[in-house]
């Protein structure tokens, strides 16, 4: 379904951090806990020692291009995921820009920052929020996409994702929850051949390093030369250089693809346990990222009961394409599950 952007319905700019308040548990937040690991916070502040020194980002380069098999100039390092939706608003003057929603909303708010005008394709709940490539207007020009998408947990298949790309067309694929994907199956990452494409990555969720902002973009050598230029000097710290190279190790992928096993069975048990309570509907089908959208009646009544219990949640009626009987949830360990449902089963039944 095409949309007029509706600038003034939505708050773009609201982020899960704000929901987080002391005392409280936070699912609201899809960052790994118990995150950064101790072996990473070491390398990160042996780091420090050079910071009298202009950070150097060769290393931490080379590191993420052989990570994902391409040269260095096909990879551009940013200062988090969030960053590379600002230097693609700089960097590019498209005629006609889609966001593709319900998503990450930084990609639109950036564009629209930049001065671009945003069309939206929503993607609808009846269908589980599946990528339609054929609601997308042939001739949009930029068309940027989640994948998995945030907040919806939905993975799109890679080859539906490709039939998005054409000549004369920027194709953005936010991956930044891929890794916490068994497998990384439907990844883009290592494509070379796909037209346009731009594969946007985050060490943020798997590493706990929302502080750090380290982030990264894949894409050929020209498009990554344009963002470099919109770039400024040194905009990753080298303490951020640092863990990024760090996080491109064997044993830290290793860590990775053993983290994204436990979400895997730490979310299926959770959508069990959502299942005994009556009215509370779990979107995705099955759900593939760290996080659920759920659906349930009088939302924003039921998150501020979770808030006087102890849990934060993540309302969702500020993703363009949802309204306010959404609400997204973090995936946790299953102490963690077992006294959040208790509390969800609480706040639904008072009403």
């Amino acid at each position: 379904m095409r949309t007029p952007t509706d600038a003034g319905r939505y708050d773009l700019r609201f982020h899960g951090d704000a929901e987080v308040g002391d005392g409280l548990v936070d699912l609201a937040v899809n960052v790994r806990a118990g995150t950064p690991p101790p072996w990473l916070r070491e390398r990160i502040a042996a780091s420090l020692t050079a910071l009298a020194a202009y950070p150097d980002g060769r290393a931490a380069l080379a590191a993420v291009a052989a990570r994902h098999g391409r040269p260095r100039e096909e990879v551009l390092l940013t200062a988090g995921a969030a960053e590379a939706f600002v230097l693609l608003a700089r960097a590019l003057r498209p005629r006609r820009a889609v966001v593709v929603h319900p998503q990450f909303t930084e990609p639109e708010s950036a564009l629209r920052d930049a001065g671009h005008e945003v069309e939206r394709v929503v993607l609808r709940a009846a269908d589980g929020f599946r990528l339609d490539p054929a609601a997308v207007p042939r001739d949009a020009d930029l068309v940027v996409v989640g994948n998995p998408t945030n907040p919806t947990s939905v993975l799109h298949p890679a080859a539906l994702v490709r039939r998005l790309a054409r000549p004369g067309r920027t194709l953005v694929v936010d991956e930044a929850f891929m890794d916490a994907v068994p497998g990384e199956r439907e990844s883009l990452a290592a494509d070379r051949d796909v037209p346009g494409l731009v594969v946007l990555r985050s060490l943020t969720k798997t590493w706990g390093l929302a502080g750090l902002r380290i982030g990264y973009a894949l894409a050929g050598p020209e498009p990554v030369a344009a963002l470099r230029r919109a770039q400024p000097l040194w905009a990753v710290s080298a303490p951020a250089l640092a863990a990024a190279a760090a996080c491109m190790e064997p044993r830290a992928l290793a860590e990775a693809a053993e983290a994204a096993r436990v979400f895997t069975a730490d979310r299926a048990y959770l959508v069990d346990r959502l299942r005994d309570l009556p009215g509370v509907e779990v979107a995705g089908d099955p759900p593939a990222a760290p996080f659920l959208l759920l659906r349930l009646p009088d939302a924003a009544r039921v998150r501020g009961t979770l808030r006087a219990l102890g849990y934060a949640v993540r309302r969702a009626d500020t993703f363009p394409g949802l309204g306010p009987e959404w609400l997204r949830i973090a995936v946790r360990d299953r102490r963690t599950t077992d006294g959040f449902v208790n509390a969800l089963a609480t706040a639904t039944a008072d009403h």
